[in-house]
């Protein structure tokens, strides 16, 4: 089941985004929780961020960020995880699924996303549910930790009212 996150989810969201597993595919750099405090009241405040349950026990996150004006059918995919501790059970094509559904019944059309393109797990995941690659982002990402710049690839998943 997907939900919107709440202020009760301040310690999973953070502990997913700097999880040592999970932190180095998603947006932000590893921060304290004071630093990471700002940046989850913003996500909730502009209700973007959705926490994945699975018996009521939280097991991964993403965020849909709705697109506007002539963009306004389509919404973009970000901070797609599941916790490690689910990893390898299903629960990434699941909720990718309830995420196609549930953008569906609020009347997106098209559902973007941008990957690593050495995430090889990530894009296989993506492509079974549909989404299609659309081109390289090259050197998108910065990835301070590490000191690299990564390329990501542009993926979308269009419902069948405008393929």
């Amino acid at each position: 089941m997907i939900r919107k996150a709440t202020p009760h989810d301040f310690a999973f969201v953070h502990g997913m985004y700097m999880h040592p597993e999970v932190n180095r595919f998603l947006l932000y750099e590893v921060m304290d929780t004071d630093e990471f405090r700002p940046v989850f009241d913003e996500l909730l405040e502009r209700g973007v961020k959705y926490i994945y349950e699975n018996d009521e026990l939280p097991v991964g996150m993403f965020k849909l960020v709705p697109n506007t004006n002539r963009s306004a059918h389509a919404v973009y995919l970000g901070g797609f995880a599941i916790h490690p501790n689910f990893a390898g059970k299903g629960y990434g094509s699941s909720m990718m699924n309830e995420i196609i559904e549930y953008a569906g019944q609020r009347s997106f059309l098209r559902i973007e996303l941008s990957v690593y393109t050495e995430n090889g797990k990530a894009r296989r995941l993506y492509e079974k549910a549909g989404f299609r690659e659309e081109g390289i982002l090259r050197k998108l990402t910065y990835l301070k930790s590490e000191n690299v710049f990564l390329d990501e690839v542009l993926m979308s998943w269009l419902s069948d009212k405008i393929k």
